[in-house]
């Protein structure tokens, strides 16, 4: 059993930056790739970001390309998404999650409970 805790998020004003983390306990860290998601209030939770097992391999939401960075420390069992320029459609809810395959629309088997981004414009 793996458990996901997010931190890192806040109020932040539109053009600034985020980073957020996601740390892992109970489990083998490496042997998931770790994604990140978001819902923002009346929307569905949509994909942001995952990146493979040994960070190799990163894959982004045309949304965020270019303004997001997802990276990951096993030695640390830490991810991060490092968010810039962000936007007042980048408020929401955001989620780490792990999934034993990568890609964006894999079965994730872990989530974390959230952190509340919140962009003013």
């Amino acid at each position: 059993q793996v458990q996901l805790e997010e931190s890192g998020g806040g109020l932040v004003q539109a053009g600034g930056s985020l980073r957020l983390s996601c740390a892992a306990s109970g489990g083998t860290f490496s042997s998931y790739c770790m994604g990140w998601f978001r819902q923002a209030p009346g929307k569905e939770r949509e994909f942001v970001a995952v990146i493979s097992w040994s960070g190799s391999r990163t894959y982004y939401a045309d949304s965020v390309k270019g303004r997001f960075t997802i990276s990951r420390d096993n030695a640390k069992n830490t991810v991060y998404l490092q968010m810039n320029s962000l936007k007042s459609e980048d408020t929401a809810v955001y989620y780490c999650a792990a999934s034993r395959q990568y890609g964006p629309t894999k079965t994730y088997d872990y989530w974390g409970q959230g952190t509340q981004v919140t962009v003013s414009s």
